[in-house]
C-alpha cells in the first residue's frame, strides 16, 4: 500500500484520506453518522476551500480511466458532500426526525 492515497497538490488534506476515502455511499453516510460534529467540521473546514481545485483536478482524466490517487481523490468529494449537509444544514451528523435513518444502495454509479 502506498505512503500516500491523495495526488500530491493535496497532500494537506492526506490526514483525511483513511477515514473519508470511501468507495460507496453507504460507507460514508455510515462514518458520517459515526462521526462528532467537531470531526465533520474540522474535514470540511478543511476541504471545502479546495473542493473546485480538486474539482478541476479530477476532470483532467476520464472518469473510466481515474489513477488511483484521483479516484481517492474523488472520493472524498463525495465524503465532502455527505459531511457538508451535516455542518450546514442540520448542524449535527444524525438527521433530525430521521428516526433511524439509515442509507443502503444496492447499486450504485461507479466510480
Amino acid at each position: 500500500m502506498p505512503d500516500t492515497m491523495l495526488p500530491s497538490a493535496f497532500a494537506d488534506l492526506e490526514g483525511f484520506a483513511p477515514t473519508w476515502c470511501l468507495a460507496t455511499e453507504t460507507e460514508r453516510w455510515n462514518t458520517r453518522i459515526s462521526s462528532t460534529q467537531p470531526q465533520l467540521r474540522e474535514f470540511y473546514d478543511a476541504f471545502f476551500p479546495r473542493l473546485e481545485e480538486a474539482i478541476e483536478y479530477c476532470d483532467k482524466f476520464d472518469l473510466d480511466d481515474l489513477p488511483e490517487d484521483a479516484l481517492n481523490l474523488l472520493h472524498l468529494i463525495y465524503s465532502l458532500v455527505l459531511v457538508a449537509m451535516a455542518v450546514e444544514i442540520m448542524h449535527q451528523p444524525i438527521p433530525v426526525d430521521g428516526a433511524d435513518a439509515v442509507m443502503i444502495r444496492t447499486d450504485a454509479p461507479m466510480p
